[in-house]
């Protein structure tokens, strides 16, 4: 389990801590191992590509069209330029995953209790 998991934020150093422990590596060792799975990730992105860890989910490139919008401020007409956003959808195993712990009592993140 995550050090500090329950009701906030898990970071970096958290999963580089998960991965050392379960997988018997040393920190640096796990460090080299996600940065190597984030810059997969990332390169794959960068080309257009869409990157799916089956079981976990898909990441993908959004392409957003230029949109005109109101300011709430102003009332002034603005200008939003297109542009590529990354996308995550979540597999059936981390739908499934996140269905089963919200059963088991821990709350979903972001509810206020």
């Amino acid at each position: 389990m995550f050090a500090g998991i329950g009701c906030c934020l898990v970071n970096k150093k958290d999963l580089i801590g998960k991965i050392a422990v379960d997988a018997r590596l040393t920190r640096a060792q796990a460090t080299r191992a996600l940065d190597a799975v984030l810059e997969g990730i990332q390169t794959g992105l960068t080309r257009g590509d869409r990157v799916t860890i089956s079981g976990f989910g898909s990441f993908g490139v959004l392409h957003r069209k230029a949109r005109r919008v109101r300011s709430p401020v102003s009332g002034n007409a603005i200008e939003i330029a297109a542009k590529r956003v990354a996308r995550f959808a979540p597999g059936n195993g981390l739908k499934s995953a996140i269905q089963r712990s919200s059963r088991d009592g821990h709350p979903p993140s972001g509810t206020i209790e």
